[in-house]
């Protein structure tokens, strides 16, 4: 299940991930003005990333200048300011079929997030191409995003629904997955990265399974996007969706992306203005995607301001960031380590393995909650709770984790004042 570091047996901590330098991914931290805070006299230490990030100043200015000067309903007035809002949120939509190679702009759906995303394919499924029943196959390490929308959908269309289980490591079981995942399965959604275990899920070949056995593959790639280029031809998915608050952008707006062919085959998600072509009193006939399932007024300035985060992602690199991040997360489980040895439980794979983003872990004799408190007396802002992931609470025995998640904007000294303040945590708790 756990491992106490990440040079535990069968472990190898990759030689290429070198320790933390610098004030974040090239000096990053100060386009971040919100970490100039302070709590209790403490600096401020963000390591909760996994839920929201934050926003850099580009991106803060980016909204500001969207109410200043371009603010206005798009596709429906023919006055210039109304041609300017559609033209930025148009191109907001090519810049998100850019970040994820997609083929066509007509592919990006926008939505208010991943949770909207995923009940908006659960939804149209059931009413469209699984209308008729289906079986969907989710996973043990799924966020409740990924697993109340087929929930509330096969009970109404009388679906099957099944879960593929994970490992004591914290990946998914192989042997489970090949009785599982079989012909008659009509979709297989699953998550791209772990928010939980910091999991990388092999998407290309489940993807490919998945082919294999007719299901449509749906990734929820919420926790994948601030961490990993997402390219949606390589990747083999007929769906993907992500959030644009956990990559720097605002809240209250997210992507859906799908295959053309896909998309075309859809109902309507939602009813009202901008979706339709004609309304009489017996029908209704709709636009064609992506304006099909864009009803209402749309998150105009939030997804102008997406495309300048995702500038901004680009910027500072994939792989600058990775690297970054894997020192951090590194040194703080070695760290943790140090400080309470056979007292603590972490749990995801070993860094070798793929473990991205975040550090849960338990404390023994120590609630999660507690300890998150005595954090945040030192500045310390930690996750716990479920992290809504009960089925994973549920496998692995515990009510709740603590968690830690790291961005570029994190230090060598956010770890160090995470570490010192854990340090207190365990001379309180763990003294004999």
């Amino acid at each position: 299940m756990a491992q106490t570091s990440p040079g535990a047996p069968g472990a190898r901590t990759p030689s290429a991930a070198p320790g933390p330098t610098g004030p974040g991914v090239g000096g990053c931290r100060g386009d971040f003005p919100i970490l100039k805070r302070t709590f209790g006299g403490h600096p401020l230490v963000y390591l909760d990333s996994a839920a929201t990030s934050q926003k850099p100043q580009s991106v803060i200015d980016a909204e500001a200048a969207f109410y200043r000067r371009i603010n206005a309903n798009v596709h429906r007035g023919v006055y210039a300011l109304s041609e300017e809002a559609t033209e930025a949120y148009e191109g907001a939509r090519a810049r998100v079929a850019r970040f994820l190679n997609a083929r066509d702009p007509a592919e990006v759906v926008f939505v208010r997030g991943t949770t909207e995303a995923l009940n908006l394919m659960a939804e149209a499924l059931g009413r469209g191409p699984l209308k008729g029943g289906g079986r969907v196959l989710l996973t043990d390490m799924e966020h409740h995003s990924n697993v109340v929308p087929w929930q509330l959908v096969a009970k109404d269309r009388g679906w099957a629904l099944d879960f593929v289980g994970v490992t004591d490591e914290g990946e998914l079981s192989s042997e489970d997955l090949d009785r599982k995942l079989t012909r008659g399965t009509s979709v297989l959604s699953f998550t791209h990265v772990s928010n939980v275990l910091g999991t990388v899920n092999p998407v290309a070949s489940l993807a490919a399974r998945a082919r294999e056995a007719g299901a449509l593959t749906i990734l929820d790639a919420a926790q994948s996007a601030p961490h990993l280029p997402l390219d949606v031809q390589a990747l083999g998915v007929d769906a993907l969706a992500f959030s644009g608050h956990k990559v720097f952008g605002p809240t209250g707006i997210g992507v859906l992306w799908a295959r053309k062919e896909l998309l075309e085959t859809l109902p309507p998600y939602q009813g009202g203005g901008e979706m339709i072509s004609e309304v009489t009193r017996e029908r209704s006939t709709y636009k064609d995607a992506p304006l099909r399932f864009e009803a209402g007024t749309p998150n105009v300035a939030g997804a102008v301001v997406l495309s300048s985060a995702l500038d901004y992602v680009e910027r500072l690199g994939y792989d600058q960031m990775a690297r970054h991040e894997q020192g951090l997360l590194k040194e703080a489980w070695e760290g943790l380590s140090a400080l309470a040895g056979s007292d603590l439980t972490i749990y995801g794979p070993p860094l070798s393995r793929g473990h991205v983003g975040v550090l849960s872990f338990s404390l023994k004799g120590v609630h999660p909650h507690d300890l998150a408190t005595l954090l945040d007396a030192e500045g310390v802002a930690v996750r716990a709770g479920h992290h809504c992931a009960q089925l994973l609470m549920r496998r692995y025995g515990v009510p709740a984790l603590t968690r830690a998640s790291y961005a570029p904007y994190n230090t060598a000294e956010d770890n160090r004042i995470f570490l010192e303040a854990m340090g207190k945590v365990c001379r309180l708790f763990l003294r004999a």
